[in-house]
């Protein structure tokens, strides 16, 4: 039999749900602007109508309905556009990265300017070619010293400030695996959080929206998975559980690495070591939170190649440089850094051998040839051809140029006849060391000229640059193409939240309304029944 009150109680079901709706829209309308966060509705659900299943039944048509109830409260939100985000946000922070990595390199390398390398050098030659016409003028042989010494300065201070950067990338790599594992700890405490709520049937929406932020701030570092674990208990069917967080290479195969384990709620760190004679990265280890240098129980070590979680860390790291396999140094700058001295060395081991052959004004003046003198030289060491690692950095003119002209070799005897003699007006030599600029000349296995090897090495740069700048704005477009998706699903449109404001608004008053209706009736019932014929 029915209950007299049944309409009541099914009231006050509505009541109520449309209240909690009304909530959660005030709870989407507060959040609009908040970062991550993800639009949430009220399933609505029957509740279960009367009478239940069973032989012994009232004697009425079919079941009635008993009302509504607010079965759960779930954020809107699509896992395979997170997926997409994740992806192109790891290829975005990697080629924005290297983008960065080589403008500041141009911005050093200042080509082509009046003060950059390549104008340098061609003052240099010129200074030659006017000391070729007045070899025994003291101001030309001035110049080509300050020359000389102008062009040292310039490979000098150009190597000086890319190892200066190449310093403040290490920096920023270190700085790149604690924001890691800072992020990585970070999810870890939240998966825990969920892990003691969703056992209990609730939907911890808020720490999900918490966790997918850390989640998508890690995607720009390294490139990642997400696979989700179940919390177990009474959780419910749409809890979207524990985070377990692995690493994986650009072509979304597993590198073996898990950094957030949500199956026993730990989390890994993320370590890079330098090598102590070269300072580049010798490798990358991933192990237990907090573990030190000299842990080996659950460290994962990495040889930089083997390591292709493409994001900024990687970028990082190419950019400051690391050791191959084969124990060769890598990296961008490390081999913009080896092209300069491979060109430094090539080029004055050519000059100085040509400075050798002619005679300068003291062997003139004493009739014949003395010691040869180098008119370029190195500070404290002497590189080779085949080690010339701190060429750039340490090229200086000689101090017997410095410290006298008449040293600059710019004459040279041209037969027999001249009895083998060099001549003060005679400026063949220095003609000659003037013509070492179109010279073939062997730099590390590529025969060109000076100028041509170093237009090589410029034209490289910007072709890298270029790519760079490119891959990093198509990225970009990709990775904001997702997102809009994403949000269209996820974020709050404030148009619609105020529909919904309306709409339970309306069905709350209804639902009022039901409740004063029943009201009435029952007042007839038991106000008004029975008092007819008094």
């Amino acid at each position: 039999m029915k209950s007299t009150f049944q309409g009541l109680e099914t009231a006050r079901r509505a009541l109520y749900t449309q209240q909690t709706a009304l909530h959660v829209t005030g709870h989407n309308i507060a959040n609009a602007n908040t970062p991550g966060y993800s639009r949430q509705r009220v399933n609505f659900s029957q509740t279960t109508p009367f009478p239940g299943v069973g032989f012994n039944r009232p004697d009425i048509p079919g079941q009635v309905g008993t009302g509504v109830q607010a079965g759960s409260i779930q954020r809107t939100r699509e896992s395979f556009l997170d997926m997409q985000y994740r992806g192109e946000t790891s290829k975005f922070g990697y080629w924005e990265t290297r983008s960065i990595a080589l403008e500041k390199m141009e911005d050093i390398m200042n080509e082509p300017t009046e003060d950059g390398i390549a104008n340098t050098l061609d003052r240099f030659w010129t200074a030659l070619q006017d000391l070729s016409v007045h070899p025994e003028d003291s101001g030309a042989r001035s110049v080509v010293r300050q020359r000389g010494m102008a062009l040292a300065d310039t490979f000098n201070y150009t190597a000086d400030s890319l190892m200066a950067i190449q310093r403040d990338l290490k920096v920023q790599s270190n700085a790149t695996t604690n924001e890691i594992n800072s992020l990585t700890r970070q999810i870890n405490n939240l998966n825990k959080q969920i892990a003691a709520i969703e056992p209990h049937g609730y939907l911890p929406n808020d720490l999900y929206d918490q966790r997918d932020l850390l989640v998508d701030q890690l995607s720009k570092l390294v490139n990642i998975k997400v696979e989700p674990v179940r919390s177990g208990g009474q959780a419910l069917e749409i809890a979207e559980g524990r985070y377990t967080v692995k690493l994986i290479d650009e072509n979304g195969r597993d590198l073996g690495v898990t950094l957030v384990d949500g199956t026993r709620l730990t989390n890994n760190d993320v370590k890079v070591e330098y090598d102590q004679n070269s300072g580049l990265v010798s490798q990358i280890l991933v192990g237990p939170a907090g573990f030190d240098d000299n842990a080996l129980s659950g460290v994962v070590a990495f040889n930089f190649e083997d390591f292709n979680a493409i994001g900024k860390l990687v970028a990082d790291i190419e950019a400051h440089g690391y050791l191959a396999k084969d124990g060769s140094e890598q990296g961008v700058y490390p081999k913009m850094l080896r092209d300069l001295d491979t060109m430094v060395v090539t080029f004055v081991e050519e000059f100085n051998r040509v400075h050798h052959e002619g005679w300068n004004l003291n062997d003139v003046k004493d009739g014949a040839k003395g010691d040869p003198i180098d008119f370029f030289t190195f500070a404290g060491f002497t590189p080779t051809a085949g080690n010339p690692k701190g060429a750039a950095t340490s090229l200086r003119v000689s101090d017997e140029i410095v410290n006298e002209l008449d040293n600059i070799a710019a004459s040279i005897p041209t037969s027999i006849a001249d009895s083998n003699r060099g001549f003060a007006g005679d400026g063949s030599n220095a003609l000659a060391l003037a013509n070492v600029k179109d010279a073939m000349l062997n730099f590390g296995g590529t025969t060109t000229t000076v100028q041509s090897f170093y237009q090589g090495v410029i034209g490289e740069m910007a072709v890298s640059g270029n790519e760079a700048e490119r891959m990093m704005k198509n990225t970009d477009t990709l990775r904001l193409s997702v997102d809009q998706r994403r949000e269209s699903i996820s974020g709050v449109s404030l148009d619609e939240e105020m529909t919904n404001l309306i709409q339970f608004q309306h069905a709350y008053n209804a639902a009022a309304r039901t409740i004063t209706l029943v009201d009435e009736m029952l007042d007839t019932i038991i106000n008004r029944m029975g008092t007819v014929g008094r």
